[in-house]
């Protein structure tokens, strides 16, 4: 940070100033003396050159006008920015507020107590009150409109400073004697505050200021000391809130009578007097402190008493009051801030992040990429790449380093346990340094490095990429240094005050004066210098042979690294200082290019040094960005930072060298001849680029490829001899215009030789083929038809690339490119018009396999197969239709294209369906694909589970007969295939045979197939016997509840025999109804408790009833069965016989013939009734 006087401002008649504030918003100044004297003063920047911008714009008073209306000693001057108030006292207690009306400052309200003077005002943060203090204890809390809101008499203190916390809940009381008194927004104390920084102080002291920062701005980082307190003795304390009890504590070594923080709470301002060493007199001085307790610098004033002090709005300027002058001060700032590949990136502070908002500012294209970074240390940058350093955690003091390219996306984080207060980069290597220590990481990003760099890495990776080094120690660079961190622990006397790097040599400045040089990437210590100043910057030059260093101060002297010299004694020794000094610099680089060429920017100009001779100056306040190929360039950070979300172009400023602006002069003025002497004179490859271009705009192709050959500029060479082979003097000038650019020209220039096809080449190159397409239309004769497609296709691609499709569809139809017209339909969901296309593409083109696969992606199978099956590849056909659950097509095809595999991926897409529980749709697919057997065996086995359950009796009967409806069609398959294979050839009725006998396999392992039907049978049956009990039919109920004894292994038997035994009862037939209680009571599975049950109940019946059968005739032949089984009908359970009777074509199951008239349906299978 520099600081530099800048103004000053004498006020008429010598009448001394006592106090100063400058509005934050609208930048008046008010200043307050004896005598009554109150003054609003403007300061407003006058220029209409854009280059002239911020601080080094001439600046006036637009506005001086003297304020009448106190009579005293004006003592407090405070504004209020929220509602353009200003409020003023004299030492009469008077107190009157100001506003503004047409350009002029008029008295709003007085007040005045009669009893005592004001010592002290202040307005809370949003504007709405304020407070007033009084010494005699008095305080008065008043609102905007000048309202009274509360006023209390503080008895026996004296008081004199007063101030709001930023959420307006506390104020602060200053006394008199030194202490601080925190009270609550009401009035009502709280307690007195400790003040650390007094400890073992004796005497009599007074505050001298107490400033809490609002955090308007934001803070530098979450949790930041922003309440200042300092007393005249010097001692001062910053606070993160009123009780802090770890404050930063601060001993100025001076007299204060002043404080103030800047905008952003980032600055500290103290002012005061210190007693000079040599003189008996006291010297006016301003100290500069971070919220850390950091001591920035120290700005000397000429002047005996230094009364008060004021920073600007944005914190670039600072006013001061010494006797009757208004002194100004231009400060400028450590901006955290690089530049790298035409990025300019910044951080700034906003107040509703806590974070750090980093920029990264393309300032090529004008794009803007932010990143929120935590507590930032600094910014650097070099060539491509910046490393931002930052704090790891709030808790842990750990820091990183993260490397990150020019749009700010982080490539590599490396966690280090030491300070980065000093960062220097180069292209391989990260040095940061601590006060003690410097740590080195050789960094690697995926770039082109040429063999050196390579080789370096190479080696480098074996020795470990991180290291670091104490400052006291000497490493040789043989051995290498290892991560040590105990290193950095241990302390010095002379620490590490700066350091920079270039790609050979790192050079570290210690607080003594010393400078270490080092070599890299092997650190070895070279030399050791002794500089009589303490560096604050380094800087080296492009070969390493130069090093300039700025002290705190802003003096710049230069140091020669290799120079041999012989000192004062006759030893010869290394390293001389030269002898150029400048003053008041506060920024500096050199030359990329040149090892004799650097800016520096001293207070509001740039020099530009040749050899130590500086060119005449230009004014500006920019930081400089970058110099080389004789340009500067300058970015406005001030003003960039007024508006950080919103970077302008015009704030980046490029400033030619005077060689470079004489050679141009000569050219236009002089001749090519002059300016080719004296470039000769002056070498510098961007020098003889001038010259070439110039000499190619008048032909003079000798002179142009001599220079093209002094820059090195290969393909400028191979233009002069191209343009040397050419005929027509107009046809080089049109190769020259395209040369540099002039495309429109040269188009024309080629049109009007009648050389249409010269500039369709051109826009051809340039990829402009909206004007090629236009030129082709626009000529005679016949155009080529194959660059009208081209052309076509491109313009395509053109609207393709931007995704309007429509548009480009209509240039792909005419470009006849039908791979992205294909392309174009699927993102236009135009599926008509990809089935066209299929239809008009030749078989077996590339572009079918491409198309199918984007009809199966939407699901449209048909068009997907027609595709696959015009390229010729069935396989995929068959794995779309698997893909899309078409099972069935999936088996046409496979059967049509005798693909072998359909039987496994059934299998595994079955498999695959049983394992997420879904049987059914397992089941659907088998009987899509005709594999009924199988769907049968899974069917089956959801019947027996849902048996088990004891599900609906009616759901069970369904599903045994959607089993059985299976096994049937998988009986038909297999006789329809013996049918079919026979009329064929010998092999394949083998094969048939070898397939049925395959089946009688497979049905003997199993129990279904042979007698399909007996589940649903069963269960028709026990829905039967129920059906008839309940309507009465008893003894048919009977008969049907009979049938059930064979099903013992379908329905539970507890089942069958409870139902037999109630049917038996209920049509009287004791007989049956005792077997059937028998064969409940000897059921092994039930529990001895529904045993007894069945026996009590048996007991109850057959003690009344005697326990045979009274019509016995009918129900012999059911109960003895005997060998000639008789079929039963199905729709009444009883046997049939006679010989006339009706079957299902489907289940072979049989119904009496007069019961068949009433059905439309089979009772059992419900096939419909032929």
């Amino acid at each position: 940070m520099f600081f530099y006087l800048s103004k000053k401002i004498s006020i008429p008649n010598n009448v001394k100033l006592k106090c100063i504030s400058w509005n934050k918003d609208q930048g008046f100044i008010a200043c307050g003396g004896e005598d009554g004297l109150l003054k609003v003063l403007k300061l407003e920047t006058q220029t209409d050159d854009a280059k002239l911008k911020g601080l080094a714009a001439p600046s006036n008073l637009s506005m001086n006008q003297t304020l009448e209306g106190h009579s005293g000693s004006v003592q407090v001057v405070t504004w209020n920015e929220q509602y353009q108030k200003l409020t003023t006292s004299d030492q009469n207690g008077l107190i009157i507020v100001w506003m503004l009306y047409k350009g002029s400052w008029y008295e709003e309200m007085i007040n005045n107590r009669n009893k005592s003077v004001v010592r002290s005002m202040s307005w809370n943060a949003d504007g709405q009150k304020i407070c007033i203090v009084y010494e005699d204890g008095a305080v008065i809390v008043g609102s905007v409109d000048g309202n009274r809101i509360w006023g209390k008499d503080l008895k026996g203190v004296q008081l004199c400073h007063v101030a709001w916390s930023s959420d307006s809940k506390i104020l602060l009381f200053g006394m008199a004697n030194g202490e601080i008194h925190i009270y609550d927004n009401q009035g009502n104390f709280i307690m007195k505050m400790k003040l650390k920084c007094l400890v073992n102080v004796t005497g009599a002291i007074s505050i001298a200021g107490i400033h809490w920062y609002h955090g308007t701005e934001g803070y530098v980082e979450p949790d930041c000391p922003c309440l200042a307190i300092c007393f005249d003795n010097g001692r001062c304390q910053i606070m993160k809130h009123e009780n802090d009890q770890n404050p930063v504590l601060i001993d100025t070594g001076m007299y204060v009578v002043s404080i103030q923080w800047n905008q952003t709470g980032s600055v500290l301002a103290v002012a005061g007097s210190q007693k000079a060493v040599t003189q008996d007199k006291d010297v006016n001085r301003v100290q500069f402190y971070t919220p850390f307790g950091e001591h920035l610098g120290t700005l000397k004033l000429p002047g005996k008493q230094l009364s008060a002090l004021s920073w600007e709005g944005d914190g670039l300027k600072i006013a001061l009051t010494v006797d009757s002058f208004i002194y100004f001060a231009n400060i400028r700032p450590d901006y955290k801030w690089g530049y790298c590949s035409n990025t300019v990136v910044y951080a700034y502070t906003r107040p509703d992040r806590p974070e750090y908002c980093v920029v990264f500012w393309d300032t090529k294209n004008n794009e803007k990429y932010v990143k929120y970074v935590k507590s930032i240390i600094s910014i650097t940058t070099c060539g491509d790449f910046c490393i931002l350093a930052t704090k790891a955690d709030e808790s842990h003091p750990q820091f990183v380093l993260v490397l990150c390219n020019s749009i700010g996306t982080p490539l590599d984080p490396k966690y280090i346990d030491i300070v980065p207060l000093f960062v220097a980069m180069t292209k391989t290597h990260v040095i940061a340094a601590s006060k003690e220590a410097f740590y080195i990481w050789q960094y690697r990003v995926a770039k082109k490095l040429t063999a050196l760099e390579i080789n370096q890495i190479t080696r480098s990776r074996k020795e470990g990429r991180e290291r670091i080094y104490h400052v006291d120690d000497t490493p040789s660079g043989s051995v290498d240094g290892v991560l040590d961190y105990s290193k950095a622990i241990q302390g010095t006397r002379d620490p590490i005050c700066a350091i920079t790097a270039s790609d050979k040599t790192l050079i570290v400045g210690r607080e003594s004066g010393t400078i270490q040089r080092y070599s890299l990437p092997n650190v070895g210590l070279i030399q050791k210098y002794s500089l009589n100043c303490r560096a604050y910057q380094l800087s080296l030059n492009c070969n390493s042979s130069r090093l300039a260093i700025m002290d705190i101060s802003g003096v710049l002297v230069f140091f020669d690294l290799d120079a041999r010299v012989t000192d004062s004694t006759g030893q010869q020794v290394v390293g001389e200082l030269l002898k150029l000094e400048r003053k008041d610099v506060w920024d500096m680089k050199w030359a990329k290019d040149n090892p004799d060429l650097f800016a520096m920017m001293e207070k509001t100009r740039m020099y530009v040094f040749r050899n130590l001779d500086p060119e005449e100056p230009i004014q500006t306040s920019g930081y400089i960005c970058n110099f080389e190929d004789l340009e500067i360039k300058s970015v406005l950070l001030d003003e960039i930072l007024k508006n950080p979300e919103h970077p302008n172009k015009d704030y980046i400023i490029n400033f030619e060298i005077r060689s470079l602006r004489d050679s141009r002069a000569l050219i236009e003025k002089v001749g090519i001849e002059d300016a080719s002497q004296f470039i000769e004179d002056n070498p510098h490859p961007r020098l003889w680029r001038l010259l070439a271009e110039a000499a190619l705009q008048k032909l003079d192709l000798p002179t142009a490829e001599q220079a093209f050959v002094r820059c090195k500029d290969y393909q400028g060479i191979k233009f002069v001899k191209r343009l040397g082979n050419l005929q027509s003097e107009s046809m080089k000038q049109a190769e020259v215009v395209a040369y540099f650019g002039r495309f429109e020209e040269a188009e024309r220039m080629y049109l009007d030789m009648d050389r249409r096809d010269l500039a369709i080449g051109l826009r051809l190159k340039l990829g402009d083929w909206f004007r090629v397409l236009q030129l082709l239309k626009t000529g005679s004769g016949d155009a080529d038809d194959s660059l009208l497609e081209q052309a076509h296709s491109a313009i395509g691609d053109y609207f393709a690339d931007r995704q309007k499709w429509l548009n480009a569809v209509q240039y792909y139809v005419q470009g006849r490119n039908q791979e992205r017209l294909a392309e174009c339909y699927f993102m236009l969901e135009d599926y008509e018009g990809l089935e066209n296309l299929v239809n008009s593409l030749p078989e077996n083109h590339k572009l079918l396999p491409e198309i199918a696969q984007m009809f199966q992606r939407v699901g449209m199978c048909e068009q997907a197969v027609t595709a696959f099956l015009k390229c010729n590849q069935p396989k995929a056909a068959v794995d779309t239709c698997i893909h899309l659950n078409q099972w069935n097509k999936a088996v046409e095809l496979a059967k049509s294209h005798n693909m072998k595999e359909i039987g496994s991926l059934l299998a595994r897409y079955a498999s695959h369906l049983l394992e997420k529980n879904k049987t059914l749709d397992a089941i659907e697919l088998y009987r899509k694909a005709s594999y009924f057997f199988d769907a049968a065996k899974l069917m089956f086995k959801i019947a027996d589970e849902e048996a088990k359950k004891g599900s609906k009796p009616l759901r069970v009967k369904k599903l045994y007969v959607l089993s059985a409806l299976l096994i049937e069609q998988y009986h038909e398959q297999m006789k329809s295939a013996q049918r079919g294979k026979v009329k064929g050839k010998n092999s394949e009725a083998t094969s048939a045979l070898a397939g049925l006998l395959e089946e009688e396999v497979l049905s003997t392992t199993s129990r279904f197939t042979d007698n399909a039907w007996r589940g649903a049978e069963a269960y028709h049956f026990f829905i039967l016997a129920q059906r008839q009990l309940y309507e009465g039919y008893v003894d048919t109920a009977l008969k049907t509840a009979l049938h059930l004894r064979d099903y013992e292994d379908i329905i539970p038997a507890v089942e069958i025999y409870s139902l037999l035994a109630l049917c038996a009862c209920a049509s009287r037939a004791f007989g049956t109804c005792s077997k059937a209680f028998i064969k409940l009571e000897s059921l092994e599975t039930l529990s001895s408790e529904q045993k007894q049950q069945y026996e009590d109940l048996a007991l109850e019946i057959f003690t009344k009833h005697n326990p045979k059968d009274n019509r016995k005739s009918e129900l012999d032949s059911l109960l003895e069965g005997g060998e000639g089984k008789l079929p039963t009908c199905v729709a009444t359970g009883s046997p049939i016989t006679e010989y006339q009777f009706w079957m299902c074509a489907v289940c072979k199951h049989c119904v009496l013939a007069q019961e068949i008239s009433n059905y439309n349906f089979c009772p059992l299978c419900h096939s419909s009734v032929g």
